[in-house]
């Protein structure tokens, strides 16, 4: 791997944590934002947590795809089996 695919590769991984990050600011933002609008207009009738528990399963399943789960199903597995399957194309 030349230095250019490197560096091509390394921004993309920086773009995909910062988008991360990204939706992760913007996640906690907006559900400060519902809870003091719950707070304020409804503080007998919780339902803030709705969207706090849909957009959390949003959160963490964009955590996986860009961190990983160790490994498994991630970046380097996917490598290794495209490698796999080429060389049993020979």
């Amino acid at each position: 791997m030349n230095e250019e695919e490197k560096y091509r590769k390394a921004k993309q991984r920086v773009e995909e944590i910062k988008g991360f990050y990204i939706h992760l600011f913007m996640f906690l933002l907006i559900n400060c934002g519902l809870l003091t609008i719950n707070l304020v207009f409804a503080p007998d009738h919780y339902w803030f947590y709705w969207p706090l528990f849909g957009w959390g399963i949003g959160i963490v399943a964009h955590g996986i795809t860009v961190f990983g789960l160790g490994g498994f199903l991630g970046k380097e597995w996917e490598e290794k089996k495209i490698k796999k399957i080429m060389d049993k194309m020979d």
